[in-house]
């Protein structure tokens, strides 16, 4: 081989070995690079820390008993997130701050969405927490006379409610659907002629000595001590006018199949649960699924 051409073999291995290096040594200057804020978050909803559920104030005693069973089952771990504002954990939620939240019905949830143009959603059916028609004078609705006089609540939402609970019960017929804002004068038929009488919905428990029979919010019914075995109608949790008052556990929409977000939910809709809500609330809220 003519020395120019030894010359020229010797420089090309020279360079093919420079150039491997440099391609080496730029692969471990990449490997080290500092990781991205994008990834960082990635890495971190990754690493299985533990699933944040927003709630609203400080009765979660039948949750808290499902995350037991939960952690005690799965090895995994769960955070509560308390909120004193309503809006609050939806907005936790949008902002990717907790993981799911479990405080509001269907009718909360959808008006939300449709405030914020969002797109949350519920994973999983929880409990109802029903209006119900108590009595201290009648036990059944069949007793209730002409003329008798039933208190229900005077907001908006509530009155509504209420006045659905009556035509379920069979005792009036509303103009309108489930959901609707109503008020007395969409009433169509009475044929009881029954004198509905509006007033604080706090007030409502208050008047069972005066009134013939009132529908009570679930938390004033607790707050007052009612007996349940007063009770002669109250809202089912498979009726089609209820339903948007389930409460549920809401997902972002790209978490809705998440599989440690379903487990939760199948930890959660269990008879053990079943039993919670009767041993914690005294039926006062009612499993729906």
């Amino acid at each position: 081989m003519k020395l120019t051409a030894k010359i020229a073999l010797a420089l090309g291995l020279v360079a093919t070995l420079t150039a491997c290096g440099s391609n080496s040594k730029t692969e471990e200057k990449a490997a080290e690079a500092p990781k991205t804020e994008t990834a960082e978050k990635a890495e971190t909803k990754d690493d299985k820390g533990p699933i944040k559920i927003g709630v609203v104030g400080e009765y979660n005693e039948v949750l808290e008993e499902v995350i037991k069973r939960y952690e005690e089952g799965t090895g995994d771990k769960v955070e509560l997130v308390k909120f004193a504002d309503y809006n609050q954990p939806n907005e936790a939620l949008l902002a990717g701050d907790i993981d799911l939240n479990a405080y509001q019905h269907y009718k909360f949830l959808d008006e939300f969405n449709a405030d914020r143009g969002s797109d949350l959603v519920s994973i999983g059916d929880t409990m109802l927490a029903p209006i119900a028609l108590f009595s201290n004078k009648v036990k059944s609705l069949d007793d209730l006379k002409e003329g008798a006089r039933i208190a229900i609540p005077n907001d908006p939402s509530n009155g509504s409610r209420a006045l659905f609970l009556l035509q379920d019960a069979g005792l009036i017929k509303v103009e309108g659907e489930p959901g609707e804002i109503v008020g007395l004068d969409k009433i169509k038929e009475n044929p009881k002629n029954l004198e509905i009488i509006e007033m604080d919905a706090s007030q409502t428990s208050r008047s069972l000595d005066d009134v013939d029979a009132a529908a009570v919010n679930d938390t004033f019914a607790l707050d007052a001590g009612l007996d349940r075995k007063t009770i002669i109608y109250e809202e089912n949790p498979k009726s089609e006018s209820v339903k948007q008052y389930i409460n549920i556990i809401a997902a972002r929409k790209e978490d809705e199949n998440n599989e440690r977000y379903k487990e939760f939910v199948k930890y959660y809709q269990t008879d053990e649960t079943k039993a919670d809500y009767e041993r914690i609330t005294k039926g006062s809220w009612i499993p729906a699924w």
